[in-house]
């Protein structure tokens, strides 16, 4: 795991590539910190910088840059590949592999690039990772990344500099970047929380998608971005999941996950630092720690955050399994005062504007864990992959029932709820709470959500009915000033032909929400501590068996990831982990009325809003007084005002301007 950054000058005059190169590499040094080095084609206008977290090969042979045997590629690498040594046993079958320097997986990538070309090397390779590779022979650079977008990499244009890093403060690093903010990202923003891919920040920077190749040449103009393209495409893999569905009993499918996953962790456990697991005491968690532990003949470290506020604590949850298992548990309760005192740093960490407030627990769980180990594996992607989203069960009944409504009644319903305050809603939900479903009476913020249900009655396609559930702010073009059109995201246009409704919100999940919030939320946090972290449960033939599978198999009435709920079982008692499915949060709608108030009126001071001119002050002060009132439970739409504001002071003070 490392942070890497490279500029191609198109043009003549080659000075001061290394300077920049240099100076890109530093601002990503806290992915890096154990090494960093910069290498130049300064005939060409290439410069590579990398800072390295030694994870495999700790001596030099495994540093980066690195060229190959022949001499003709150059690359900087992010990330592992899980199955490098597999790829050396190949290549020494077929007589080509090279006289080894070391036994690193960038070194076992690039022979197979020589060997078999770059399409073939990465169809054979397992790995999360994002790289740069310039060939010397055809003058060309190519970016890639892994297949599920586990590993980050933005590029765009600076001056006449093509430029690429990790992060985009590396990309700030250089002299003539501008960095204009893209108003429509902007908007992206104010709906999700995340911006999607391929869309960022700033107006001339994109990220490069999942499974994908970019390749610049010398014919490309400046300020022209090139054209990615797939080499692996998660919505073709669903396509011919269902083209080819399972067709083996249920004791099969669990027999074949079982085994997909004890593979996929068991290659993942290896490295020549310490390591252990991120453990929730949740289904995805468990999985991954349970697998390790099997797989390991010393008891694994796993590590968990605590909270003292009931609804947002899994400690105890997760020392109960961690007791199972045996492994090594560290868990930390941490105070509200602990988990508020990261928020200031939030916009340096995730360098681009970000809002799920699961971020806080993130940073503070990767924190613990680096005292401990170098790489931490995570049970993230089963959500997405099984079917464990509540909000998969509730739009599913609401469009059931939805669908059966006369559009006149449905719409007579709505004003009959929108009639009515929440407040009103809350009490009512209150006093039936004995009569409704166990699942329902779980809900927080009851009337909040039947005003965004009566907001859907008049809706009657799926994928407007989801939308409307994982939007934030409704109307984010009526909000963000010259937002004008939102961008299109995976969640505009027809639902994925995914097979149920269900299927169709998770494969919009897998293509959105998974790469650029649940991803990005890990990697920042992780890397921030100089820790890698790695996802079993996204390794690509997981995913691929995953989307062979029916949805009777994954989400079934009352809970979701039915067959891997079947796994778990076979390592930890189903009665340590049937419970209900909790979020990884904090009650920051508590925290803003109290303790975050001050911070938050600076932030979103009216006069100070209409200064900068990205929100409309007055919307967005509408909703901060029916939130201190307790009227309404606005956080959700706040903070994604209140990182943005964070993030531009930010910007702004290393600019060394004021706000």
């Amino acid at each position: 795991m490392c942070g890497i950054a490279g500029l191609v000058r198109m043009g003549q005059g080659h000075g001061a590539l290394a300077d920049i190169a240099r100076a890109m590499g530093d601002a990503v040094r806290h992915r890096g910190p154990d090494d960093g080095r910069e290498w130049l084609d300064s005939e060409h206008g290439v410069a590579l910088a990398h800072r390295r977290l030694a994870i495999i090969d700790l001596s030099a042979a495994g540093a980066q840059p690195m060229v190959s045997a022949s001499g003709r590629y150059a690359m900087v690498f992010n990330g592992e590949i899980y199955d490098h040594l597999e790829l050396r046993d190949a290549l020494a079958a077929e007589a080509k592999a090279p006289a080894w320097r070391g036994h690193s997986d960038t070194e076992s990538l690039l022979a197979a690039i020589e060997a078999w070309g770059l399409p073939q090397a990465l169809q054979r390779a397992s790995g999360m990772f994002a790289f740069a590779l310039w060939d010397r022979h055809a003058r060309n650079l190519q970016l890639v990344r892994d297949r599920m977008g586990e590993k980050p990499l933005y590029y765009g244009w600076a001056g006449r500099d093509f430029v690429f890093a990790s992060e985009l403060k590396a990309l700030r690093a250089h002299p003539a970047f501008q960095g204009g903010i893209d108003r429509g990202s902007l908007c992206l923003l104010m709906r999700h929380n995340y911006i999607a891919g391929p869309r960022s920040i700033y107006q001339d920077v994109r990220k490069l998608q999942p499974g994908a190749i970019l390749r610049l040449y010398g014919g490309n103009r400046p300020g022209d971005l090139p054209q990615p393209v797939p080499y692996w495409s998660l919505a073709q893999a669903i396509e011919q999941g269902r083209a080819s569905p399972w067709q083996g009993a249920p004791a099969e499918a669990i027999d074949g996950l079982d085994r997909l996953l004890r593979g996929a962790v068991g290659r993942q456990m290896v490295a020549d630092v310490p390591l252990g697991a991120f453990l929730s005491g949740g289904i995805d968690s468990s999985t991954v720690a349970a697998l390790m532990q099997a797989q390991s003949s010393r008891p694994v470290k796993t590590f968990t955050i605590g909270f003292r506020e009931p609804g947002y604590d899994e400690a105890g949850h997760a020392l109960a399994v961690a007791r199972h298992l045996g492994t090594e548990h560290t868990d930390l309760y941490v105070t509200p005062q602990d988990a508020i005192d990261v928020i200031p740093g939030l916009p340096k960490v995730y360098d681009e504007p970000f809002a799920d407030p699961s971020q806080i627990p993130t940073w503070l769980v990767a924190q613990l864990a680096r005292r401990h180990v170098t790489v931490s594996l995570s049970g993230d992607g089963g959500d997405e992959l099984f079917g464990g989203y509540e909000r998969y069960f509730l739009a599913q009944a609401l469009w059931q029932r939805l669908q059966r409504v006369p559009e006149h009644l449905r719409a007579a319903l709505a004003r009959a709820v929108l009639a009515l305050p929440v407040a009103t809603l809350n009490r009512l939900f209150g006093l039936a709470g004995p009569l409704l479903p166990a699942r329902a009476r779980r809900y927080q913020n009851p009337g909040d959500k039947l005003h965004k249900l009566a907001q859907l009655l008049a809706s009657m396609r799926p994928e407007t009915v989801y939308r409307q559930l994982v939007s934030h702010w409704d109307a984010p073009d009526r909000l963000v000033l010259g937002g004008a059109q939102e961008p299109p995201t995976p969640l505009v246009g027809p639902m994925p032909a995914a097979g149920s409704f269900i299927e169709s919100m998770m494969a919009l999940d897998s293509l959105s929400y998974l790469p650029d919030d649940i991803l990005v939320k890990v990697d920042r946090a992780a890397m921030a501590h100089g820790l890698e972290t790695r996802v079993p449960l996204l390794d690509h033939r997981v995913v691929e068996f995953a989307w062979r599978l029916p949805v009777s198999m994954k989400a079934r009435p009352g809970h979701g990831k039915w067959v891997l709920r079947q796994v778990l079982a076979r390592y930890v008692p189903e009665r340590i982990t049937d419970r209900p499915k909790m979020g990884f949060g904090v009650p920051i709608d508590a925290w803003l009325r109290g303790p975050l108030r001050p911070w938050a009126e600076a932030l979103i001071d009216p006069v100070r809003l209409r200064r900068e001119g990205f929100f409309d002050a007055d919307a967005v002060h509408a909703k901060w007084r029916e939130h201190l009132s307790g009227q309404r439970d606005w956080h959700y739409r706040l903070w994604n005002v209140l990182m943005f504001q964070a993030w531009w002071e930010h910007q702004r003070c290393q600019a060394g301007g004021l706000v």
